[in-house]
């Protein structure tokens, strides 16, 4: 099978004075721009792909096939004047273009489709400035297909809105794919969401100024079902969630999935929202939580339907950003993971992703959970299920099973923990005690949930009431 590169040599031959293939060549059978291309820059030895970058070539059939835009595509990291970039590469590209669309039917893949790999994620974010773990990105990354239904939380400025954007940027391809949301202290319902019916003109309905509903409309779209779109919901606590929240926490568990946005009736026809609106399965939910006398805490009504990662900041990380501070571009991530997005809604949509074997490691947690009214249900249940097959199967994980079990403990069954001294400090010493291993070492093999509950205890002990949420 050709390769692209190899195609566009051969038409390039086909096209020149000579059959040579050379820019000089070509401008002389194009008679454009001869001028520009006879400039000593350009020696005789140069062809086109000694000056254009090989990465960028590869995509050359995406541009063509999916944006239609060859011209700024191929040559993005080459800066030649711009008569000389609009002529030349314009010219050439234009008729290549309509080579390609028959050539590339029998010749070339509709498109190259990689697995999501927390790997590369961590790596081109990291060069990008923002430091965090492999195991943060795995977590983060079988979290959201698990449950596309994620919270960040912990300490405030600990960089959770920008994994939450980096990861939605690195695997988006279009910037409508992606809406980060501010969430107001006055929002008392699912208005600032949703938008709303016009009482005082019937058949109008007025749209948030979030552009939310844009982005559940676009993604439910048939074209669009392949694609990824992120909703992030930046302070999520600082309204009561259940209030403004409420319509998209009922869809997520609904067999319709539907949400009610107007009346149904001849009034109604012709406006540009529909009745109804289904929570798209190709929509993902990213939310981050500060805590502070300013904000509020989640319902078990909340927790149950998320994931819950909490980050904090180890003083050898903070010394490593000292010793090297390094400046966020985020920029620099968008689209990077493009051909691992279709993978990864695929395997959100994917069933029967079960894992056998965690009866013996995690009812010893619901028994003790269950004396102080924190146990989890069967949907708990299952989606720890699905996070642990998931994080085993990842691309480029490096998760041991311990360490995998330890996130799906923290992330899903101690949210709901919370209580006085005298109601909740012995179930806390057994929850410690499960959490290291039966011999007499007593070694720690659930790291995460060992510290977790280990502040928890010195709180309790200190303030006569601690919970699962730390300021």
């Amino acid at each position: 099978m050709p390769s692209i590169k190899e195609l566009f040599i051969e038409y390039l031959k086909g096209r020149s004075a000579d059959g040579s293939g050379k820019p000089q060549s070509y401008a002389k059978a194009m008679q454009v721009i001869e001028d520009v291309l006879f400039d000593e820059r350009f020696s005789e030895s140069f062809s086109i792909w000694e000056f254009v970058n090989d990465k960028n070539v590869d995509k050359i059939y995406e541009y063509v096939r999916i944006q239609q835009n060859l011209d700024d595509g191929i040559f993005k990291n080459y800066e030649p004047k711009s008569y000389w970039k609009k002529n030349y590469c314009s010219a050439a590209l234009k008729e290549f273009k309509e080579y390609l669309s028959v050539t590339l039917e029998a010749n070339i893949e509709p498109h190259h489709i990689d697995d999501c790999n927390a790997t590369e994620f961590t790596y081109d974010s990291n060069n990008a400035g923002l430091i965090f773990s492999e195991q943060v990105s795995s977590r983060l990354i079988s979290s959201l297909l698990a449950k596309p239904f994620a919270i960040l939380t912990g300490l405030s400025g600990s960089g959770k809105t920008k994994l939450a954007e980096a990861f939605s940027l690195w695997i988006c391809e279009k910037d409508n794919q992606i809406c980060i949301v501010s969430v107001g202290a006055d929002w008392t319902n699912r208005e600032p969401l949703l938008g709303f019916p016009n009482s005082l003109k019937e058949g109008y309905y007025v749209k948030p100024d979030s552009g939310v509903l844009d982005l559940l409309i676009e993604a439910q779209k048939e074209e669009n079902k392949d694609r990824p779109y992120f909703l992030i919901l930046d302070e999520m606590n600082m309204s009561h969630v259940e209030r403004y929240f409420a319509d998209f926490l009922s869809a997520m568990e609904s067999v319709s999935g539907e949400i009610a946005l107007h009346p149904d009736t001849d009034d109604w026809e012709g406006c540009d929202v529909p009745a109804t609106i289904k929570l798209p399965k190709n929509l993902f939910i990213i939310g981050t939580v500060n805590i502070d006398e300013t904000t509020y805490m989640f319902s078990p009504k909340v927790l149950d339907r998320a994931n819950v990662i909490e980050f904090r900041v180890s003083e050898n990380e903070m010394k490593s950003y000292f010793t090297q501070p390094t400046e966020l571009d985020l920029d620099s991530l968008k689209g990077k993971g493009v051909s691992m997005a279709e993978s990864f809604v695929a395997k959100s949509y994917e069933k029967g992703l079960m894992t056998q074997g965690l009866e013996k490691k995690l009812i010893p947690f619901f028994t003790e959970l269950q004396k102080v009214g924190a146990e989890f249900g069967y949907r708990t249940a299952s989606e720890i299920s699905r996070f642990v097959k998931i994080c085993e199967d990842m691309k480029g994980g490096t998760m041991k099973k311990n360490e995998i079990i330890d996130a799906a403990i923290i992330q899903k069954l101690l949210p709901k923990l919370h209580g006085s001294r005298s109601k909740i400090e012995k179930v806390l010493k057994i929850l410690i005690s499960l959490c290291e291993t039966d011999d007499e070492s007593k070694s720690v093999k659930y790291t995460l949930s060992h510290e977790k509950l280990n502040r928890m205890h010195q709180r309790i002990i200190s303030d006569g009431f601690t919970s699962f949420a730390e300021a």
